[in-house]
């Protein structure tokens, strides 16, 4: 069964909730509630999108480039496509937002497999996900909206997704990434 986004999903180990409000190809918008102390696991950069943060309550503490912003109930933050990032709960209450990703592109089928990893616990202590299958999944998946962690440079990390896209077409990854997405029921369907 494919992951639902409009169902959402949480991530117990970050403290973080997801769940889409909407999506096309201009926008990909969903709520994230991050309890206290949640956080983003890892520094990242998105290379095709913008990534707009709007506070509905609490407060957002966001590493840009280095540079710390602190964003306020009823404000927003812009964190430009290709400007690395890390986004923090700052306060001991939730942080409740809004993001969107703009463009939408494949954001709905990315966030599946992110969702599905997340759910199924395929992630490290800090909660992060399953590197090496997000990167076979986001080969596998010709992905537009692809997500670099900062901590590995750009021609390690296409040779690495280039990799495990290999390694995982050996181990079976593709049974998740189906279930995940539900792509293999769209091939019985003409």
């Amino acid at each position: 069964m494919a992951v639902d986004l409009y169902s959402g999903f949480t991530n117990n180990k970050t403290g973080e909730t997801f769940q889409c409000i909407s999506f096309d190809e201009n926008a990909f918008r969903f709520d994230w509630i991050v309890e206290q102390g949640g956080y983003i696991p890892f520094e990242h950069i998105h290379l095709q999108q913008d990534e707009i943060f709007y506070v509905k309550s609490g407060e957002l503490r966001i590493l840009i480039d280095g540079r710390q912003y602190i964003v306020g109930e009823g404000q927003s933050i812009t964190v430009p496509k290709g400007k690395r990032h890390i986004a923090y709960n700052n306060q001991p209450s939730r942080l409740h937002c809004i993001i969107e990703y703009i463009p939408g592109l494949d954001n709905y089928k990315f966030f599946q497999c992110f969702g599905g990893l997340t759910i199924d616990g395929d992630t490290t202590k800090n909660g992060t996900v399953n590197i090496p299958k997000m990167l076979y999944f986001t080969r596998k998946m010709k992905a537009h909206c692809i997500t670099r962690p900062t901590n590995i440079p750009a021609p390690l990390f296409y040779l690495a997704m280039n990799f495990f896209f290999i390694v995982g077409s050996f181990s079976g990854w593709n049974n998740q990434f189906e279930n995940y997405t539900g792509d293999e029921l769209r091939s019985f369907i003409h």
